[in-house]
């Protein structure tokens, strides 16, 4: 699978759209998951947080059960998403949309994991933090600017900022310096 950051990352200023994106494509979900139980489905990443610049994307989880992800996997390919896989990411599948209207990350993920606790968490502190939404999102910003930046430098780019959104979560200390590593990683 192509990596659609490779060659560079877009951030762009705070779309008063996403909420009501979200909530179509949310829509679908329930509609195509409709045989299949589905704990939540969640609107996380920058485009969840009000006010907060962002790459065009809505990143969007859907969380299930373990014994419910085969299911959920089958049900969304049937309406045309595409499995791509783990992605390096363990209970945590990646979809690719069946269309770009609108342009979307769609997730499925296994209840009360790790993964999951951190998209909420950080999403939920931004949303209470205005303050630390203005910086992170100067940080995005700033990031985006420079030339030849890809996905794995942005997310290495970001540690300081993000160790402070990680501070005022609810998340363990184990389980916010394993977040660390992870966006810490360069992989290119």
């Amino acid at each position: 699978m192509t990596d659609r950051y490779s060659t560079g990352i877009v951030v762009v200023a705070p779309s008063p759209h996403g909420a009501e994106q979200y909530r179509a494509v949310a829509e679908e979900l329930v509609a195509a998951l409709a045989e299949v139980p589905v704990d939540a489905i969640k609107h996380v990443g920058s485009t969840s947080v009000p006010g907060l610049p962002a790459k065009p994307i809505l990143g969007i989880d859907v969380i299930v059960q373990r014994n419910n992800l085969g299911s959920a996997i089958r049900a969304l390919e049937q309406v045309g998403y595409l499995h791509c896989g783990d992605l390096g990411v363990i209970d945590r599948e990646a979809l690719t949309a069946p269309d770009e209207n609108p342009s979307r990350n769609v997730y499925l993920c296994v209840a009360d994991t790790q993964h999951v606790r951190n998209h909420l968490a950080v999403r939920d502190t931004l949303r209470a933090h205005p303050d630390l939404r203005d910086r992170y999102g100067a940080v995005k910003l700033q990031l985006a600017s420079e030339p030849g930046m890809n996905i794995h430098r942005y997310l290495a780019g970001k540690p300081e900022i993000l160790r402070e959104v990680l501070v005022l979560s609810n998340l363990t200390a184990e389980e916010k310096q394993a977040i660390l590593e992870l966006n810490t990683r360069t992989n290119g």
